[in-house]
């Protein structure tokens, strides 16, 4: 009987992506993917360290598993058993510790436990010397959208981040294996392919090999992929925007016209602070820019509340900025101190009623702009790609603006899934727009 393998992700779509990855290697191994929830002979935790309550999320999850099935084998991943693997293997519940690099011999290092052995640590550091780890892709039949990670690490260092300590510096996929993947996974039924990179716009500038690599003629290759019906973009730093890349993404008739573009302030002292390399009103022109280029174009971003120093009118100064740019969705996050980093020095810490008062006024102006961006889509028909369907209720997926739409279904609607649907937009209910079918 084959043995069974259960994984827990947290944090990007990047872990994600690993996830899956290092799924195919313990199959062509033989093992049999469970879920996390059943028992399982191996548990391989997937950790993420961008806040402090990934941490703890983290070192939760590993409890959990070792709770559920006290013989099996753990395992943790990721970027927080890279930041702190001393920490994690002290862990009484975890047998092996790998970190976010070499991870393709991960079946031999799994055989090579002994059963008393605890707390192994084969964390290995980043040294600015790997290349691009190519792991196998997990291609299975189904699926309407698939995921590659074409390009991993990152150098901006800003300062609130620990992301380039356990990622290392930038390094990219070759086009080449890109592409083979792409292959692979629309042969397998994916309508969809999502691109995601710890600083996806840095794809190919690394890559000596290559004459005039970027992400741009890569998007370029990949438009000619036939079967694919749309190619999705996960996020891009503002100093990565090209005058090219935005010149082929308005052309193209299957690349979605949604960028998520990470702000994290509307000040332009904080923004400095953070090491971030643009100003307030760089990035406000930028956006407006980009919405005049790609018509309807859903643009979403991330922001920090409560940074180092903070005050009440630069958090003014923030929600005013972002509320001039409206945005399709604003995904926001309280300030986290991560040890190593320079933030973590800085003077005027702010305390967590500070953080959480700013947190709940920027989510409300975030929700307030999502619901006026969706709000233009009633009335108007878009196709949605459906991901699930509950049998003689509805269908529910995306439209090319990342937009959920959950379709009424008639009698011929429970083969929609993976299938574009042209969907009338009627209303709304819980930030879900409602429609019936074109």
């Amino acid at each position: 009987m084959k043995k069974k393998a259960a994984f827990y992700t947290l944090g990007c779509k990047v872990n994600f992506c690993e996830t899956e990855s290092l799924k195919a290697l313990l199959v062509k191994s033989g093992y049999r993917i469970t879920d996390f929830e059943d028992e399982a002979d191996l548990y391989i935790i997937n950790t993420c360290t961008v806040t402090g309550y990934s941490d703890h999320k983290s070192r939760k999850a590993i409890r959990r598993a070792r709770r559920r099935s006290p013989e099996a084998l753990l395992v943790v991943t990721g970027c927080y058993a890279q930041a702190e693997p001393e920490k994690v293997a002290e862990m009484e519940e975890v047998d092996l510790v790998i970190g976010t690099r070499d991870r393709t011999n991960l079946p031999e290092l799994i055989s090579s436990i002994k059963g008393d052995e605890k707390g192994k640590n084969l964390v290995i550091p980043h040294d600015g010397k790997e290349r691009f780890e190519l792991m196998p892709i997990m291609g299975k039949r189904g699926r309407t959208r698939g995921f590659i990670k074409i390009q991993e690490g990152c150098d901006q260092h800003c300062t609130y981040c620990i992301v380039p300590s356990v990622r290392g510096k930038p390094r990219s996929m070759p086009p080449e294996a890109v592409l083979d993947r792409a292959e692979t996974l629309v042969r397998a039924g994916c309508k969809e392919l999502v691109l995601t990179g710890i600083h996806l716009g840095l794809y190919g500038l690394d890559s000596a090999d290559y004459d005039d690599l970027t992400l741009a003629s890569l998007l370029r290759e990949l438009q000619k992929l036939p079967g694919l019906l749309r190619l999705r973009l996960s996020s891009l730093e503002p100093s990565d925007i090209t005058a090219e890349l935005v010149d082929v993404v308005a052309h193209s008739s299957i690349i979605c016209p949604h960028l998520h573009m990470p702000l994290q302030s509307g000040d332009g002292e904080i923004l400095r602070l953070m090491n971030r390399p643009y100003n307030a009103s760089e990035f406000l022109y930028l956006a407006k820019w980009l919405k005049q280029q790609v018509p309807g174009l859903s643009l979403s971003s991330d922001v920090i509340v409560g940074f180092p120093g903070e005050s009440e009118r630069h958090h003014r100064r923030s929600l005013s900025l972002i509320k001039d740019i409206g945005f399709s969705r604003l995904h926001v996050f309280k300030y986290s101190l991560r040890p190593g980093t320079a933030a973590a020095k800085m003077p005027g810490q702010l305390p967590n009623a500070v953080k959480d008062k700013r947190s709940r006024e920027m989510i409300a102006l975030g929700d307030k702009m999502a619901a006026q961006y969706r709000s233009q889509f009633i009335g108007t028909v878009h196709p949605v790609l459906v991901e699930k369907v509950e049998p003689y209720h509805f269908g529910e997926g995306f439209t090319p603006h990342y937009m959920r739409v959950r379709i009424k279904m008639d009698i011929k609607g429970r083969h929609w899934r993976n299938q574009i649907v042209r969907a009338r937009i009627e209303g709304e209910e819980n930030g879900i727009l409602t429609a019936r079918k074109a």
